[in-house]
């Protein structure tokens, strides 16, 4: 097929991209590159089958057909949606839009990356599809749970009003090769102090609960996602329902990258007052449609990242 990613250029679209391109797709990336990196695609920038548009997708411009879009443009970390909060809101709901608007013409199925931010501070636990979730709609968060939420409504009304071939998956954490080290999520911050022998912070008591699914197989999880029959117009929770606290995971990361500081507590800071207390995805919808599940161990997960933050972060060879 010949498919369409936008934010090509990000940490999860670059680990789709090398996927596709390996299954003999044709991949047309687009990113404005305002959060994505560019040497995120290095390794496939001169093969044959894949083409790089410099574009920010909120703007409408022409694309050449393609079977597929993926849309999966937008800042995704504190750090990103805190400094572009405009531009956040736009590429979620513009460039939603704009891209809707090109599947429909070609006729292409259409897949929109949205998040488990969609539940907000959730009241349900484990978070199912079917949960409308607890959002601040003028919180910190808004620019981008908000926003996401736009998207999702703005692609089911293009399935249910003008029949495109659309599906919605929300993304739980997800870590791996590509984090950028300083974008404010819970991997990068943990491995990148662990791995200077820094003390991690753990704000409150450390009771909050995330769940975190390495990047090879989130990207499975959205290649069938697209692919697999029976998908249009349903929305998919992807992520690995295994939970730490952040006290557990704070520790379990210490010990696989040998620090031995001590972990501090620090109060909740007024910019993360809307941080949810528990997430963790029911994945059942995703084991049911699409025979999915994640089959990394965070153990090994863990290691590949901190080897790879060790090596592109700090420079230092990942043996060491």
């Amino acid at each position: 097929m010949k498919v369409l990613i936008s934010g090509g250029g990000g940490f999860v679209a670059s680990h789709l991209t090398e996927l596709l391109l390996a299954e003999g797709h044709e991949v047309i990336a687009v990113d404005n590159f305002i959060t994505g990196d560019r040497r995120n695609l290095e390794a496939v920038r001169d093969r044959p089958k894949f083409q790089l548009i410099e574009h920010d997708v909120s703007l409408p411009r022409e694309y050449p057909a393609v079977d597929a879009v993926f849309h999966m443009a937008s800042p995704a970390s504190p750090v990103g949606y805190r400094t572009w909060p405009i531009e956040t809101m736009l590429v979620n709901s513009q460039g939603t839009y704009h891209l809707l608007e090109h599947a429909r013409k070609c006729g292409a199925k259409f897949l929109v990356a949205s998040t488990s931010e969609a539940y907000g501070d959730p009241k349900v636990h484990p978070q199912t599809e079917d949960y409308w979730g607890n959002v601040n709609p003028v919180g910190v968060r808004a620019c981008y749970d908000e926003s996401k939420r736009y998207g999702e409504a703005m692609t089911m009304e293009y399935h249910r009003s003008l029949d495109t071939d659309t599906r919605i998956i929300r993304i739980f954490n997800t870590y791996g090769p590509r984090n950028q080290p300083d974008d404010g999520r819970v991997v990068p911050n943990f491995c990148m102090r662990a791995l200077e022998g820094a003390p991690i912070t753990v704000y409150g008591d450390g009771s909050q609960t995330r769940s975190f699914c390495f990047v090879s197989d989130l990207v499975e999880g959205i290649r069938r996602a697209m692919f697999t029959e029976g998908t249009a117009g349903e929305v998919i929770n992807l992520g690995n329902p295994s939970e730490y606290t952040m006290l557990e995971f704070a520790r379990f990361v210490n010990d696989l990258a040998g620090n031995k500081s001590e972990i501090v507590f620090e109060p909740l800071p007024e910019s993360r007052k809307d941080d949810p207390m528990l997430r963790r995805p029911d994945i059942s919808k995703a084991q049911r449609l699409l025979g999915w599940e994640p089959v990394v161990p965070p153990e090994e997960g863990l290691k590949r990242t901190l080897d790879w933050f060790r090596e592109n972060a700090l420079g230092t060879p990942a043996s060491v």
